[in-house]
């Protein structure tokens, strides 16, 4: 099993948006809802990318905006993060019935270990973070990354994402893809089961997925 986190098993999308409108304010600017949603599930570089264009300033050092924002979602996240609907009990379902899982995200390290403690680090055999991998999502590098250090062969593998990144860079790798959106509409297609919610989705079910 290859869980994407933010937006998928927690709540935490709006916590960026909120950090990222803070950071535009910081800059003496602020955010379109376009940009932001533009960003749901990219890594940092693009991200920021994204940023500085929308606030008008696209010579605006990324390192000190990067630092800025590293520490007000820290702070967030250290605050307790809401699992998304039916998702802690699929991620305790998917244990229980002992089998590999890994963690996949475009966050880096460091935020995702504060995540952990919501999410519990024992839940997981494998932590591919999106600061550990030369080509982030929307590259299948994370997907294919994570199966790997699981040993599981990419195709046997069920990855649950949330975002078009996401998306895209587990169908990419070769996995079998559950997509359930949180803050951006994913279309049905070929491949991919798009689910409200993970509300009522247990092992049986994911090893139905083709």
């Amino acid at each position: 099993m290859l869980f994407d986190m933010d937006g998928t098993l927690v709540d935490s999308e709006k916590l960026w948006g909120s950090a990222l409108e803070d950071l535009a304010v910081h800059a003496g600017s602020r955010l379109s809802t376009e940009a932001r949603l533009a960003m749901v599930g990219t890594s940092m570089p693009v991200s920021m990318a994204i940023f500085r264009e929308d606030i008008g300033q696209p010579g605006r050092p990324s390192a000190p905006d990067v630092a800025w924002l590293t520490e007000r979602v820290a702070e967030l996240f250290a605050d307790g993060l809401v699992w998304r609907p039916g998702a802690q009990e699929l991620l305790l379902a998917v244990r229980e019935a002992g089998l590999p899982t890994a963690l996949v995200t475009s966050t880096e390290r460091r935020l995702a270990e504060v995540a952990l403690k919501t999410l519990g680090a024992e839940n997981f055999d494998v932590l591919v973070c999106g600061d550990e991998v030369a080509r982030p999502k929307p590259d299948p590098e994370p997907y294919l990354t994570a199966a790997r250090l699981l040993g599981v062969p990419i195709g046997e593998c069920v990855a649950i994402e949330d975002s078009p990144s996401g998306v895209a860079s587990a169908v990419a790798a070769g996995a079998r893809v559950l997509a359930v959106p949180a803050e951006v509409e994913l279309p049905s297609h070929d491949g991919i089961l798009v689910r409200s919610s993970l509300a009522g989705i247990d092992p049986a079910f994911l090893a139905t997925l083709r």
